[in-house]
């Protein structure tokens, strides 16, 4: 055996060592500095930069169901597309300009706060974490949702102005890290401010983003796969504007990635009327 190598055992009881050091640590953080879940209030037992506990985190993932192959809406209703895959029966109609849009869990119960919270105290943290968990299903996804870049939907200038942040760059630039890939983060600009009205109804949703985004003047995006991400999907009307503009300016396409989603598509069936 080599002066600069150990045995297994002496590696296990250095593992074992550290592991012990970092609980203790943990422990002592958490007597001496007590602090509550920023979701639940359940007293926190370990020191971590993301101030949820384990229960919240868990509680986040959205289940395991049979999902729309482009817009990953959960139905139990579906027909094959012209390719074999299956699709709800909103995509069937081509709505859509984005290739696919995946999402980690269901904008409900605890991840509604947790998304505030990263909205409206700039909890970096937490946009970390939420990047690593887009990465895991982008890996989980292969070569269908493989991207060459990372672009984050923009706010307004006004909008992220009075803000100081733009809340999809605190998960789009820590996943373009994760990925290795090159994050863009000006390559698209809001043209048009979101009106200043509290709930849009669906059609005003829609109308409100028509046309309402743009690439910046010589900005590269020729045949590049983008990965558009955002912190929430509710129509798909958002990611839908931003796909048109990027495929404009010469995307080859347009992959959508939100932390969270509607739990329904509140788009009409194809038979209930128009899109």
């Amino acid at each position: 055996m080599g002066r600069g190598s150990s045995s297994p055992v002496v590696r296990d009881w250095r593992s074992g060592v550290s592991g012990w050091l970092a609980e203790a640590g943990d422990a002592v953080v958490s007597v001496f500095f007590p602090a509550g879940c920023r979701i639940c209030d359940s007293l926190l037992v370990r020191a971590s930069r993301v101030p949820f506990c384990q229960g919240c985190l868990s509680s986040f993932a959205a289940p395991r169901e049979k999902s729309c192959e482009v817009c990953g809406q959960a139905v139990g209703s579906m027909a094959p597309s012209e390719e074999g895959e299956l699709v709800c029966r909103v995509c069937q109609q081509k709505t859509y300009a984005f290739e696919r849009a995946r999402s980690y869990g269901i904008y409900d119960g605890a991840l509604v706060r947790a998304i505030l919270l990263l909205k409206w105290e700039r909890m970096e943290p937490v946009g970390a974490w939420f990047a690593d968990r887009l990465a895991e299903i982008i890996r989980s996804e292969g070569e269908r949702m493989a991207g060459d870049i990372v672009v984050p939907v923009p706010l307004h200038q006004d909008r992220e102005r009075e803000r100081g942040y733009n809340q999809a760059r605190l998960i789009s630039k820590p996943l373009a890290r994760r990925l290795g890939l090159p994050h863009k983060a000006l390559l698209l600009m809001r043209t048009r401010p979101r009106p200043n009205k509290q709930v849009l109804s669906l059609e005003e949703r829609w109308e409100s983003v028509r046309g309402a985004f743009a690439t910046r003047p010589g900005s590269q995006v020729d045949k590049k796969r983008v990965l558009l991400v955002d912190d929430v999907m509710t129509t798909g009307a958002t990611l839908d504007a931003c796909a048109r503009a990027l495929l404009e300016s010469g995307a080859k396409s347009v992959l959508g990635l939100t932390v969270a989603r509607a739990a329904r598509n509140p788009l009409p069936a194809p038979d209930s009327g128009n899109l």
